[in-house]
């Protein structure tokens, strides 16, 4: 039992295996085992691993699971734990422990992984619904699809299965991009956050070209200007941040002569008053007269132009 929660065990685990009272107190005295929370005990007096403040955490609440950023492959070790239990109960918290109640938990946990957890899909979802802004839930959403954990199928069917959603139609709308390779998303973030509040001119939208493989489409063409603007919705390996920091190299390389550029998620959606400033540059360049807008009063466009 110890051994495969990592040390940790509840009172009634240990009674369970045939400890008496008296065992237990005799125990605590010699410090062979130190009180977590209550009746969780762990088997060392030293710090606590992450793995081990995670199984104290999950036998405080049980039947419970980790979740939210606790549930990911990556946690923050000094970070609290999250756990959930399910709605209908009532759990009192403890330090450095922090209870969700989620409905129907039985059915959104793993409950062989070690500790248990939410199944991916309800997880990203779970922090899908709690993120404060547009551009955390396409990095939520991208980053999970990107590192093939899940994809944007299994994301929809679990969507169409929660009963209160956030931004339930936007995120439909995410994951259709994601699933199709369109960028309907990002153009309307493109629209919304770039071009109209910084005043940059407006483009003749999927202008048509012949290409090698026939007639492509150009999602801004700035023909007076000879510039061309790409929004690029396409995941890649590099994942969520990498791929940010490409396109803003590529963007930068391009202000410094070329007459194409490619946007993507985070600099729209992350930084629009950056990437802003820099395009407003890059038209200026190209014979463009006009001038960049602040957006608000801690717009930065400005400067990045």
């Amino acid at each position: 039992m110890l051994v495969g929660q990592d040390g940790v065990a509840t009172w009634s685990q240990l009674r369970a295996a045939g400890l008496q009272r008296h065992d237990l107190d005799r125990m605590l005295r010699r410090r062979e085992i130190v009180r977590v929370h209550r009746r969780v005990y762990v088997d060392h007096t030293g710090p606590l691993t992450w793995s081990q403040r995670a199984w104290a955490a999950v036998l405080h609440a049980g039947p419970a699971a980790l979740c939210l950023e606790s549930a990911e492959s990556d946690p923050d070790p000094d970070a609290v734990i999250h756990v959930a239990v399910d709605r209908t109960r009532r759990v009192s918290g403890a330090p450095d422990v922090r209870i969700h109640r989620m409905v129907g938990l039985q059915e959104l946990v793993r409950w062989t992984t070690s500790p248990p957890r939410l199944r991916v899909e309800p997880n990203v979802l779970e922090r899908v619904d709690r993120a404060g802004s547009e551009s955390e839930v396409i990095r939520l959403l991208s980053d999970a699809v990107g590192s093939r954990r899940t994809t944007a199928p299994r994301l929809r069917a679990q969507l169409v299965a929660r009963a209160r959603m956030n931004r339930r139609a936007w995120v439909a709308a995410v994951l259709d991009d994601l699933e199709g390779g369109a960028c309907s998303v990002l153009e309307q973030g493109f629209w919304n956050l770039v071009e109209r509040p910084h005043g940059l001119p407006t483009p003749r939208r999927q202008a048509p070209r012949r290409g090698d493989g026939g007639v492509e489409y150009r999602d801004a063409s700035y023909d007076d200007l000879g510039v061309v603007v790409e929004l690029d919705g396409q995941l890649g390996h590099a994942g969520w941040q990498g791929a940010g920091r490409d396109a803003d190299r590529d963007l930068d390389a391009r202000v410094e002569g070329d007459e194409s550029v490619r946007i993507r998620w985070a600099q729209v959606f992350d930084r629009p008053c950056r990437t802003a400033g820099r395009l407003a540059r890059l038209f200026r360049r190209h014979g463009w007269a006009g001038e960049v807008q602040a957006c608000g009063p801690d717009c930065t466009a400005g400067e990045a132009a």
